[in-house]
């Protein structure tokens, strides 16, 4: 169900803004609105700066931002330890 919600709502063209995740019907990249939210403003200002948002089109951005990182593998880097003079 929430699959088909992010469907209607985020939409993936190459040809508008060079295929990243738009809010469907606009040229809003929902990275723009993830980075909005990072920087501390709430949905209330966010949709003041883009009155062509709706709530639902910004719940919908944070849903699909966190579907593509659950996605990702991330993979811890480990070296080796540095042996010390006092501990070797």
């Amino acid at each position: 169900m929430e699959e088909l919600k992010l469907e209607k709502r985020i939409v993936i063209n190459p040809k508008i803004m060079v295929g990243k995740p738009i809010i469907k019907g606009t040229r809003i990249p929902v990275d723009a609105i993830i980075k909005r939210i990072a920087d501390g403003m709430t949905i209330k200002e966010i949709l003041a700066d883009y009155p062509n948002l709706t709530k639902e089109d910004v719940e919908a951005a944070l849903r699909y931002t966190a579907k593509v990182i659950r996605g990702e593998d991330i993979m811890p880097l480990v070296t080796k330890a540095k042996k010390h003079a006092i501990s070797s």
